[in-house]
């Protein structure tokens, strides 16, 4: 018997119930009559009444010889005794009514039970949404979002500034539109590609546009979305995603932040037995129990590639590295002219000389800039984005939003404005500095009081010695005025110092740029692709107190010596020091013609010899 077959017999069965109870109750109804008790008293007395049976509310009974109109059995209400013998007295016809109790004894064994049922069902489906699913049976099952062609609406036309990545992952795209072509050389599909770079490059983007091109299936999920509470339960959401993915193959499977979920192993404080490394495993046997020629092909991004597991890294797990960095200049251009086709431009913008002040900039950033541009240029009321609302939406992204109402004392403004004009000098006295494109003592952001802004003039990826020394003299400029206008200094100059010891320290430590201590790199970059956290704890030392102790006394030696040459610069251009300060003061901000002035009038050193050491970084705080 099927079950539709089934369902219409109970339906049977449930009308032949309910057929009987009404023949069994309409019977009854025919035979039985309800009578006052005024009158069953009356058929009492008059000898008419038969057979009686008592129950606690009710007496039913039989008539003796019923009238023409009388039916042969009655029933009716009891009353009590003495209120029926004080209501005979005086010939009143009265009966009794039994309330019906039906509904309320009903209620009060349900109810109870429902409101039971309902905390239980609650205290489940929180239980259960926590998991990410919408009931015990799909704690296990993957949240991902499968994007087709259509709807993901990204192409590697919206991708740019990444060339080298988009070339790296066309392949790719070829590989899943046409398998046989490559195939033919015994050649077979990556089963995995790994993004790796800064946060705001694209990775995702990337990811997306290689499923628009190749027009197939895209699983999208995040890394922290694997890992559970319950043990086993973030392993069985690996297990649904690979088997989604199969039944959907050709597909492309995305893990953002795959950090997340593979973490190196033997890292986490709860052991082996941990849910995350679990659920790394469950990882590491789908990636060998697929068959890339099916079509499935596995896309990550993470920031930190060097937490990842290495078996997670081998070949014939994650296949390729794909290096998403920041843009360079052409990049930015190109970057900038695929966010621009939407915002009505000035005639005289140029984009790579939007680009030109946008050093280190990530695509993200770059999109946000333009944004910022068009709302500023909406803001005044423009018909058009000009360049200087690029110019102001590029400080307002590096310093933070202008607080004119805020209200400094003279003193506070006068050592701001000496202190901001030190940075300016020494860069304009210093050769191969970027040009000092702007100067103000208008406070911005969180503790920015004033700012000085230098314009780069091309990208850097290498420094000498020589270089990042007169990047801690013009660091040190601020301090080394405060001390000598001022008998005492402020602590404007934190977020300088800060920066000066980050920079004297990789000096010592990482880049070897001390010969007394060698050839050697005393402490490892903490992470490739994210910014140090400020007051982060140090990272684990491996070398005695004795090299501590000239770890540090190079480092004051370092720094000792930038301050010293800003010093020395600002004392030989005292004069104009003090007129640069007043000028400062008086007109809060300055930039183009006036600073262009001020460069003239200032003794520039001559360009000094090279140390010969370079520094094998990216370039080191191109902010202020």
């Amino acid at each position: 018997m099927n079950k539709e077959h089934q369902i219409n017999f109970w339906y049977v069965v449930a009308a032949l119930i309910a057929v009987m109870l009404l023949q069994s109750y309409w019977v009854r109804y025919q035979t039985v009559e309800h009578i006052p008790y005024s009158e069953f008293q009356s058929l009492l007395e008059a000898g008419k009444v038969s057979d009686v049976v008592v129950t606690e509310t009710t007496l039913r009974g039989k008539l003796t010889s019923p009238g023409p109109n009388q039916k042969s059995e009655f029933v009716t209400n009891k009353v009590d005794p003495n209120v029926a013998e004080y209501l005979s007295k005086y010939k009143v016809r009265y009966r009794a009514e039994t309330e019906s109790t039906f509904l309320t004894t009903i209620l009060s064994w349900v109810l109870p039970a429902l409101i039971f049922v309902g905390i239980w069902m609650f205290a489940i489906r929180r239980m259960a949404g926590g998991m990410g699913g919408s009931g015990l049976l799909a704690i296990g099952k993957s949240k991902a979002r499968v994007y087709l062609e259509k709807q993901t609406g990204v192409t590697f036309a919206d991708v740019a500034g990444v060339d080298e990545a988009k070339d790296e992952l066309k392949e790719i795209v070829d590989f899943l539109k046409s398998p046989e072509k490559h195939s033919r050389l015994g050649a077979r599909l990556p089963k995995g590609i790994l993004l790796i770079g800064p946060p705001g490059t694209g990775k995702t983007l990337l990811a997306r546009a290689v499923a628009g091109e190749a027009g197939v299936p895209f699983f999208s999920i995040g890394g922290s979305e694997f890992v559970e509470m319950f043990v086993g339960v973030g392993a069985a959401r690996v297990r649904d995603l690979f088997e989604q993915a199969r039944k959907h193959a050709p597909c492309i499977i995305f893990i953002d932040e795959l950090d997340a979920l593979g973490r190196a192993r033997g890292t986490f404080m709860m052991g082996g037995h941990d849910e995350k490394e679990q659920t790394l495993n469950q990882l590491l046997a789908e990636l060998d129990g697929f068959d890339p020629r099916v079509g499935i092909v596995l896309l990550a991004a993470t920031n930190r590639p060097e937490t990842l597991d290495p078996a997670l890294l081998r070949a014939g797990r994650f296949d390729r590295q794909v290096l998403v960095d920041r843009p360079d200049k052409k990049g930015r251009v190109d970057i900038l002219n695929v966010h621009l086709r939407k915002v009505k431009l000035d005639a005289d913008v140029e984009v790579e000389q939007v680009a030109a002040l946008t050093p280190g900039f990530t695509g993200a950033d770059l999109a946000n800039l333009v944004n910022e541009a068009a709302l500023l240029a909406t803001r005044r009321g423009g018909n058009s984005v000009n360049l200087n609302d690029f110019v102001q939406a590029i400080e307002r992204i590096i310093a933070g939003l202008e607080k004119r109402n805020r209200v400094l004392i003279p003193h506070e403004r006068e050592v701001i404005a000496f202190h901001e004009t030190g940075h300016a000098l020494v860069a304009m006295a210093l050769p191969g500095m970027d040009p000092v494109q702007k100067v103000s003592i208008i406070p911005r952001g969180v503790g920015a009081l004033g700012y000085t802004i230098q314009r780069p003039i091309e990208d850097r990826f290498l420094m000498d010695r020589a270089e990042l020394e007169r990047k801690l003299a013009v660091l040190l400029g601020g301090r080394a005025a405060e001390t000598l206008v001022f008998p005492a200094v402020s602590t404007g100059a934190a977020d300088d110092l800060q920066k000066v010891t980050d920079i004297a320290r990789s000096m010592v430590t990482r880049f070897g740029m001390v010969p007394e201590l060698g050839q050697v790199s005393y402490e490892a970059e903490a992470s490739r692709f994210l910014t140090p956290i400020p007051g982060a704890p140090p990272p684990m030392r491996w070398y005695s107190e004795a090299t501590a102790a000239r770890i540090d006394a190079a480092v004051n030696d370092i720094v000792e010596n930038a301050f010293a040459h800003a010093r020395a610069i600002l004392e030989d251009n005292r004069a104009l020091l003090d007129e640069m300060a007043h000028a400062l003061l008086k007109q809060e901000t300055l930039s183009g013609a006036a600073l262009s002035a001020i460069a003239d009038r200032v003794h520039r050193e001559a360009t000094p010899a090279s140390a010969g050491l370079i520094a094998a970084a990216r370039p080191i705080d191109r902010g202020m």
